[in-house]
């Protein structure tokens, strides 16, 4: 007697015009799925999209209990304000400078951190990385008062940046190890060998292999590093004096007990957004190509 056994029917599958295969996803799903990726793209993006209008609105406007979700008579008044505000353009070149510094000095040291760990083999190599790791999940603002202490100290608060681009540094380099141990660990150790065999030392091995490929990877990086630095505003506004803050600490100050002006504000926020614009457009194609070679196994 023969048994007959039944097999589970197969999903159908369709190739949609760029040969991307969708598996087992009716119209209805797909229609469904679009929709509230549409839903949620409108609401990431509507605080954006308030923010540019309202820096092109009169006062009559901003300040008007009546939203309207487009400007009326568009002006330019708000970015002459916020441009023309006592210590805006001091705010913007500390903001580039520390930024800038605190970056760098973070992509050499842990660059050279990074390559001792991926390409060295000593004691206490495994608890070294998670130390880093383990240092990211700290909140540095638990460590501000100690940080302010010790710094005073050194006499580096007040008014100097260098104090503040230490700190920064600290702050964005675990992740900056991390990230980069995972880039140099993807490069073959075998071209290290090949190049020490043609009569290249260690040195020339770093300058000639293992820069160069890990360039896209220090491309990124430095993204996230200089967004966490320029974005901050706590700790150079708990560190600094006034004429020694960046752009952040200066947005929050125009909010006082007196009122807001929305206007200026918003325009000042559009202003401080361009430079990490700037800086994304320059190094973009380097972005997805240093993310792709960093997703390895260290």
């Amino acid at each position: 007697m023969a048994v007959l056994t039944s097999t589970p029917p197969r999903r159908k599958t369709r190739r949609a015009d760029d040969g991307v295969m969708t598996v087992g996803r009716s119209p209805a799903g797909n229609l469904i799925a679009n929709i509230s990726g549409v839903i949620f793209a409108i609401v990431m993006f509507f605080p954006v999209y308030w923010v540019l209008i309202t820096s092109f609105k009169p006062q009559t406007e901003w300040s008007s209990f009546t939203p309207t979700f487009f400007p009326d008579s568009p002006t330019l008044d708000n970015f002459k304000s916020a441009f023309n505000a006592p210590l805006f353009k001091q705010s913007l070149v500390n903001g580039v400078l520390v930024t800038a510094m605190a970056v760098v000095a973070a992509l050499i040291i842990g660059f050279l951190g990074a390559l001792a760990v991926a390409r060295f083999r000593f004691y206490g190599r495994r608890a070294i990385i998670m130390v880093v790791l383990a240092v990211q999940l700290i909140p540095f603002i638990s460590l501000l008062i100690p940080i302010f202490l010790m710094l005073q100290n050194w006499h580096a608060v007040g008014n100097t940046l260098v104090g503040v681009t230490l700190v920064y540094t600290v702050l964005i380099l675990p992740y900056t190890v991390w990230m980069l141990r995972g880039f140099i660990a993807g490069i073959p150790r075998e071209l290290d060998e090949a190049a020490m065999i043609d009569g290249c030392t260690r040195g020339q091995v770093f300058w000639r292999i293992v820069l160069p490929l890990t360039g896209p990877g220090l491309v990124a990086t430095s993204v996230y590093g200089f967004i966490q630095a320029w974005n901050e505003f706590m700790i150079i506004n708990t560190l600094n004096d006034p004429e020694h803050q960046n752009l952040m600490a200066w947005l929050m100050q125009n909010q006082t007990s007196r009122g807001t002006y929305w206007g200026p504000l918003m325009a000042g926020a559009i202003i401080t957004s361009i430079p990490v614009v700037i800086f994304f457009l320059a190094v973009q194609r380097n972005i997805a190509s240093g993310l792709t070679a960093g997703a390895v196994k260290g």
